[in-house]
């Protein structure tokens, strides 16, 4: 019988201290790294990824998204707080209308980006 080779596991107990310098050198304090987690935690909710993707083609009113999506106002407006609240999305008013838009293009870079990993 032929032994079954574990990659996962590392047999070495030797640290390498120039890589753990490093890194720790480069890591984001704990504080960043936190924000960080929530901002990704906002992203695994599909309602606020189908609003993100929506909103990532067009400026639209919560009117037109709850249409889209065939939810209550009610739903699209407390999932646009959270995504406002993470500064992923922004609103203005135009008369009695407020048009909700991504925050800037880093929220489309990020949201693209991910797309593209799930789709190699």
């Amino acid at each position: 019988m032929s032994e079954k080779i574990n990659l996962d596991r590392c047999d070495c107990t030797v640290i390498h201290e120039g890589v753990v310098s490093m890194v720790k050198e480069r890591m984001p304090d704990e504080e960043k790294l936190y924000d960080l987690a929530e901002l990704f935690k906002v992203f695994g909710d599909s309602t606020r990824i189908r609003i993100l993707w929506a909103l990532s083609e067009s400026d639209m009113c919560v009117c037109d998204i709850a249409a889209l999506l065939n939810m209550s106002q009610s739903a699209i407006s407390h999932q646009l707080r959270i995504l406002k609240q993470t500064r992923l999305v922004k609103n203005r008013k135009d008369g009695k209308v407020v048009y909700y838009s991504l925050d800037d293009s880093h929220v489309k870079q990020i949201f693209e980006m991910g797309l593209i990993h799930i789709c190699e």
